[in-house]
């Protein structure tokens, strides 16, 4: 049985991560991180704890089940926590977790950059379907 040194295990350990590999399963996390959904619900629970009818109200658009779906994910992911609270009514909060905090700065680049470049997106459509 051959042996592999420490910089062979770190070479290989790149490799199991590089979004660029076929089969890398980074690449179904980045999916999931493109998603329009989690680009604003990552942000819209920056500023603390967040019911389910608050993130609707906040998130145009999303329908109830999208933003289920999307919060089932994020929770899984471990990016979101979903915290119970006995009462009448039952409370529901949605919140960051420590690895969410550190991912939404990321997100809200990508969300600002889309908010400040969208007039330049729009001229690039606009010339590229006026081609011939």
């Amino acid at each position: 049985m051959a042996t592999t040194t420490a910089a062979q295990r770190r070479e290989q350990a790149k490799r199991d991560y590089d979004a660029f590999l076929d089969r890398c399963p980074t690449r179904e996390l980045l999916s999931r991180l493109t998603d329009k959904w989690v680009a604003l619900v990552i942000p819209a629970l920056a500023d603390g704890p967040r019911r389910h009818s608050e993130l609707a109200g906040r998130i145009a658009g999303v329908s109830q089940k999208m933003l289920t779906q999307t919060l089932r994910t994020l929770e899984r992911d471990g990016l979101v926590t979903r915290t119970v609270t006995a009462s009448v009514p039952v409370r529901v909060d949605y919140e960051l977790t420590p690895l969410g905090h550190e991912l939404f700065p990321v997100m809200i680049a990508i969300k600002n950059w889309a908010e400040t470049h969208m007039d330049q997106v729009f001229q690039a459509r606009a010339q590229f379907d006026a081609r011939p």
